[in-house]
């Protein structure tokens, strides 16, 4: 039984190491998905930055990130293959999946309380376009996020 998650993958690479060198890191990634059957999101080349602090006398790298949907099985080979990979600096496995759910879930319950309190006051429960935000919605945003803290 393998479910299929959502992960972000991060990797440094070599600063040395060209840019046709790092599009054929990709593609053996990509064809890793594709043999444990998943599928890539994006894919972000953020090109070479300094990194926070001195990795094996690197002072740069290429940062790379991909967002991956797969199994956990499937990002265990491409840990397994990014530790051997010697251009590879540092990698970094994340499910990002849960957080989403957390985030989804946090804007429907505020989405809800807004509506509560607009009804309370006798107006529709959704702002209506060229509706300004009046005093008693921003009163009402800082009381919640007090109860809150």
């Amino acid at each position: 039984m393998s479910t299929s998650r959502q992960y972000e993958l991060v990797y440094i690479v070599n600063p040395e190491t060209s840019e046709q060198e790092v599009a054929d890191l990709h593609t053996q990634i990509e064809q890793i998905v594709q043999r444990f059957g998943g599928t890539f999101d994006k894919t972000e080349n953020w090109g070479r930055r300094k990194l926070a602090y001195e990795i094996g006398h690197h002072r740069e790298g290429t940062y790379v990130v991909e967002t991956i949907t797969g199994s956990g099985e499937l990002m265990k080979e491409i840990d397994r293959r990014l530790r051997v990979i010697d251009a590879v600096i540092r990698h970094l496995i994340v499910r990002v999946d849960a957080e989403l759910r957390v985030a989804e879930r946090t804007r429907e319950a505020r989405k809800a309380t807004q509506a509560r309190r607009r009804i309370a006051r006798g107006l529709p429960p959704e702002p209506q376009p060229g509706e300004s935000r009046s005093e008693q919605d921003q009163d009402d945003e800082r009381e919640s996020a007090e109860v809150q803290r």
